[in-house]
């Protein structure tokens, strides 16, 4: 598929019924870190894809309409299928907002561990949940709906985002084409965390493409029970059909602890409101700027914060 593809793809959906809210997913503005950038070099900047903007409300949009589109085009979602996938829950969400345009139903397996945020706006949107064992958290949840679609293969699309190309083809795109014309082609490391990793695959295949001299770098979190929600500690998980373990030049893990301690640090003094996941992202950043003499970092801050607002520790710690 190629970027000209894609563009026609995109001016097509003024034709269907997705087209009012699907025509508004990408080109989220590039957010500068001022303030808890101040200690690096004065020739480093570092710069988030407020991803937030979307109108599911997360980067997950991307890939969500990449693969219910190509599944609508090929025929595999149709006569009255259902979408099934496994979610921690912004794919989830994603697929329920659009789903709900389409009228397509849709049915997620998630960790039960999920916050409740989620859940009820999964519930609001129309989508059928299915709660999983938080212990084998993402997994466990992937497990199941494979287990599900094989057992009533008619009556279920699966979506399958771990293993999908139209995942990590979203952002190869749209996310990366983006970033490079909103930094002039200047950027010079790309940080993003690893849970699908069709963002790192995706944006890294385009760079590696279009851009070669940018380094990439993955973030996931530093032990194998940690607490940020949406992403994948690599070496205890199910690696992801989609990932391509050639494209980062270097993994950097972050702790739960730090994440959280960033999430309060970029509300209180930048003024973006994030989840986890951003905040890891953050931490990742940040550390990586500090290495350098001069550079352009951008990273990309999946969602905002309104999901996690029943954690009421993470707000409320000093």
């Amino acid at each position: 598929m190629t970027l000209t593809n894609f563009t026609t793809m995109q001016l097509s959906v003024n034709t269907n019924p997705a087209s009012s809210l699907a025509e508004h997913i990408g080109n989220t503005p590039l957010l500068p870190l001022r303030r808890i950038g101040a200690g690096l070099s004065s020739q480093v900047q570092v710069l988030a894809k407020a991803e937030w903007f979307n109108p599911g409300g997360s980067v997950k949009d991307r890939p969500a309409w990449n693969i219910i589109r190509t599944a609508l085009a090929s025929g595999e979602l149709g006569s009255g299928k259902r979408l099934l996938d496994s979610t921690s829950g912004n794919m989830g969400i994603a697929y329920a907002t659009l789903g709900a345009t389409l009228g397509i139903p849709v049915t997620l397996t998630m960790p039960a561990n999920a916050s409740p945020e989620r859940v009820s706006i999964l519930h609001a949107l129309g989508a059928e949940v299915i709660l999983t064992d938080p212990l084998e958290g993402s997994d466990g949840s992937r497990a199941l709906a494979k287990q599900m679609v094989a057992a009533e293969p008619d009556r279920y699309y699966y979506a399958n985002q771990y293993d999908n190309p139209a995942n990590w083809q979203a952002h190869y795109l749209s996310t990366g084409p983006e970033i490079v014309a909103q930094t002039d082609a200047q950027l010079t490391h790309f940080v993003t965390g690893l849970g699908t990793t069709g963002t790192l695959t995706g944006v890294g295949r385009y760079l590696r493409e279009f851009h070669p001299d940018v380094r990439l770098v993955a973030v996931q979190p530093d032990d194998a029970f940690h607490g940020l929600e949406g992403l994948k500690h690599m070496p205890s998980a199910v690696i992801p059909g989609i990932f391509d373990p050639a494209l980062p030049n270097e993994t950097l893990e972050v702790s739960t602890e730090a994440a959280r301690e960033m999430v309060r640090r970029l509300a209180r003094e930048e003024g973006l409101f994030v989840g986890i996941s951003s905040g890891a992202a953050a931490v990742a950043a940040l550390q990586l700027a500090s290495r350098l003499n001069s550079g352009l970092v951008v990273t990309v801050f999946p969602d905002a914060g309104y999901k996690y607002l029943s954690d009421t520790e993470l707000w409320n710690e000093a």
